[in-house]
């Protein structure tokens, strides 16, 4: 058990459970993009670390950037997204795979598919980590999940409370 700020925290997923989900996911991208070079772009501050092991294992010539949302405070979702850094590359008729630490509700992906749409992609795809189907209210198709799990807190792997956890290299849920 671990102890971040006020709340206790239990082991849930595993290092090797979370490899193991990475490696899938990135064999399923490279079977999608066989003739393309795609654009990752990881979705900051929580998809920093799932970007870097995904990088690390996917063989094919890409590109990678970063984007910084905003939607929690605390434990909870305040149901609205901020952009807070933007992309500042030309995007149009390429092929943009959003890299996701965690997706919940979905608000964070309405904002990224309007934001990309604009920019005139080619294709738009979306790879998580980790999904929350039960949290899940929007129908935006998630192309790629690694490990879906019960509509409960984590922390770890890149995913935070209240800024403390993300260097935990396995994953933990809120202790009940």
């Amino acid at each position: 058990m671990i102890q971040l700020h006020d709340k206790q925290f239990v082991p849930f997923i595993s290092a090797k459970e979370i490899d193991f989900a990475i490696t899938k996911m990135v064999q399923q991208v490279e079977d999608d993009f066989i003739d393309e070079i795609p654009v990752f772009v990881g979705v900051l501050n929580g998809a920093f670390m799932v970007v870097s092991d995904f990088m690390k294992q996917y063989k094919k010539p890409c590109e990678v950037s970063f984007i910084k949302m905003a939607s929690y405070e605390g434990t909870s979702t305040t149901n609205e997204v901020k952009q807070l850094i933007g992309i500042n590359q030309d995007l149009t008729g390429r092929s943009v795979v959003i890299i996701e630490d965690i997706v919940d509700t979905g608000n964070t992906l309405v904002e990224l598919k309007e934001l990309f749409k604009k920019q005139n992609v080619k294709h738009f795809k979306i790879a998580t980590l980790f999904f929350k189907p039960e949290a899940y209210t929007k129908d935006i198709k998630i192309d790629y999940i690694g490990i879906r799990i019960p509509n409960k807190f984590i922390v770890g792997f890149g995913l935070d409370y209240d800024g403390l956890g993300r260097n935990l290299s396995e994953v933990y849920k809120l202790k009940e």
